[in-house]
This record gives structure tokens, C-alpha cells and sequence, in this order.
């Protein structure tokens, strides 16, 4: 029977379960052997994380052709502008080629948990709720940056169907069998 978990990934913790460098990992917080991060975060970024066993739903989730919706809450430096906002939606152009368009809406500090290290205090910042369909390395923080607004915080609250909800960092949970089933559902889906 495969297993799927929910977890709260927390900021400088990798998303894989070992690290030659000896750093964080996800082995720290979640004693379940055999299953694998469907799609990553990065090191310095928190949130949702899909654990599962079941390889080929490893591989729908994480094609790029398929194009699963990541929900991400994004603080960034600076008073974001309509017309930085307007670029993002359309894609934006990172070495050579454009990304994507995305579904970005500016939004009030959503109170996310308190950080281990917190954000140096910048004034202002803003908040964007973006919905990503495709996932290069590093794509969101190079896109903000590429409009003039540097990410100073990233928390991917949604993937698919799934949503992180009050899932405290560091933590993890079982999917329920109806969450499982919607993602079964959407990943056979295609855009």
C-alpha cells in the first residue's frame, strides 16, 4: 500500500534524506523509510513537501508537461508595483527564456509561523500569492528579482489539491484517503 505525506518543510533543511555536507535533511523530522520529496524545495525556502512511495505518481506531479499548479505565499523587498506584477503574470524572461505565465495577486501579510532565522527587517515589503505550472531551479526568486523585487521569504502553501493549512514547520501528517484520491485525480489530468 504506498504512503503519502504531507510535510512542513522548515527553512535551511534539505529536501532529500541524506547531505555529504552535513546539513538538515529531511531524515531529521521524518523517521518514515522509502519515500521520496515529489519535486523539491529549495534549502533557504519552507513549506509543503509531497512524500510518497508511488513513483508513478512521482512522475506525473513533477513532468513539467503536465503542468501541476504550485501555490507559493512570496515576501519580497520593496512596495511590488502593478507593473512588476503584470510582468510576472505574463513570464518573464530568465537566460534566454521565458517562463511560463503565472497567476500572481498581491496580498496582506498572511501571519506565516515565525522563521528560526528571521527575515532581516526591510522596509517595505510586499506579499504575492503566485501559482507556478512549472518548476526550474531557483525559477521564482530569479523571477522577482528579474522584475526588481528580491524574495526575502518563500513558502509553498499548495500543490495541486493539497494545501498545507496550520501544519507546524518540521511537522508531517498522512494524507487523508479523499486528499489522496483528488491527487490521484489531478495527476492524471493534463493542462
Amino acid at each position: 500500500m504506498p504512503r503519502y505525506l504531507l510535510v512542513n518543510k522548515p527553512l535551511n533543511v534539505l529536501s532529500t534524506f541524506s547531505d555529504p555536507a552535513g546539513r538538515r535533511t529531511l531524515k531529521d523530522f521524518i523517521p518514515v523509510p522509502g519515500v521520496y520529496a515529489a519535486g523539491r524545495l529549495d534549502y533557504d525556502s519552507e513549506g509543503l513537501l509531497l512524500l510518497t512511495d508511488d513513483g508513478a505518481l512521482i512522475h506525473r506531479l513533477t513532468d513539467p508537461r503536465y503542468e501541476h499548479p504550485k501555490t507559493y505565499y512570496v515576501q519580497l523587498e520593496g512596495a511590488v508595483t502593478e507593473a512588476a506584477v503584470a510582468t510576472l503574470r505574463q513570464g518573464v524572461l530568465l537566460r534566454g527564456e521565458r517562463t511560463r505565465p503565472a497567476i500572481v495577486e498581491m496580498m496582506a501579510d498572511p501571519d506565516l509561523p515565525p522563521r528560526p532565522v528571521p527575515v532581516r527587517a526591510y522596509h517595505p515589503t510586499s506579499w504575492l500569492k503566485v501559482v507556478l505550472r512549472e518548476g526550474k531551479k531557483r525559477q521564482l526568486r530569479r523571477m522577482t528579482a528579474a522584475v526588481g523585487f528580491p524574495t526575502l521569504r518563500l513558502m509553498r502553501v499548495g500543490l495541486g489539491p493539497l494545501n498545507l493549512g496550520s501544519l507546524p514547520p518540521g511537522q508531517w501528517r498522512e494524507l487523508l484517503p479523499v486528499e489522496v484520491l483528488a491527487l490521484r485525480g489531478r495527476a492524471r489530468q493534463r493542462r
